[in-house]
């Protein structure tokens, strides 16, 4: 399809280094800072990871850690509670069923406290570059939206939508592109239509729905 085409080739000359901006240097440190990120940003959650990661370092070590500490660290992040809750009991299984490594396979990561889809897809294509699925997040919602490539709004029926259109060579770059093209250009409100270059795909012509 030319349409995507377009927005693949234009969003790669736009942001050709494209990946997750938060911060890890293990796929285990990405999945706990992916679990954090959900209604978060990420600047946030790089923020508190700094933190987080210097006291906690392997999933023995949040496996084995007061809940109450891990909150006290992450609290300015939204659903502080929840998250550590799950953060302590995913470590545990991971030390359990997973000899303490990572899981790299989508059906098993969902299966983890705390990781819906969104999660994994992130950790699948960042910390293993395995496209397994697509990320969808805010963002990618409202662009594949606005550009027409779905009309849905459950994000895995969009996620659904988005892989029977785009070849496989893109699932794990170009949700990453569509973030940042997101948060600079195609804004949920006020969207720079002006200096945007896929203006003449947009469906909504800057209504911001």
């Amino acid at each position: 399809m030319e349409k995507i085409k377009e927005i693949c080739l234009t969003l790669k000359k736009m942001y050709p280094e494209s990946k997750t901006e938060l911060k890890f240097k293990t796929p285990f440190q990405l999945l706990i800072a992916t679990v954090l990120s959900a209604q978060t940003t990420d600047e946030r959650v790089n923020k508190v990871t700094a933190n987080l990661f210097k006291k906690y370092k392997t999933p023995e070590d949040f496996g084995n850690a007061d809940v109450k500490e891990i909150m006290k660290i992450i609290k300015s992040v939204n659903f502080y509670r929840n998250k550590a809750k799950n953060i302590k009991r995913l470590s545990q299984i991971i030390v359990e069923k997973f000899n303490s490594k990572i899981p790299d396979r989508l059906e098993e990561l969902i299966k983890l406290p705390g990781v819906a889809r969104k999660t994994a897809n992130v950790v699948l294509s960042q910390a293993f570059r395995k496209a397994e699925g697509i990320v969808v997040d805010t963002h990618v919602k409202r662009v594949a939206y606005r550009l027409g490539l779905t009309r849905n709004t459950n994000p895995e029926k969009i996620e659904k939508d988005l892989m029977k259109i785009l070849p496989k060579t893109e699932w794990i770059d170009l949700p990453f592109r569509l973030i940042l093209f997101g948060r600079n250009i195609c804004k949920s409100k006020n969207p720079d239509c002006n200096n945007c270059p896929l203006y003449n795909l947009c469906l909504t012509k800057g209504k911001t729905k």
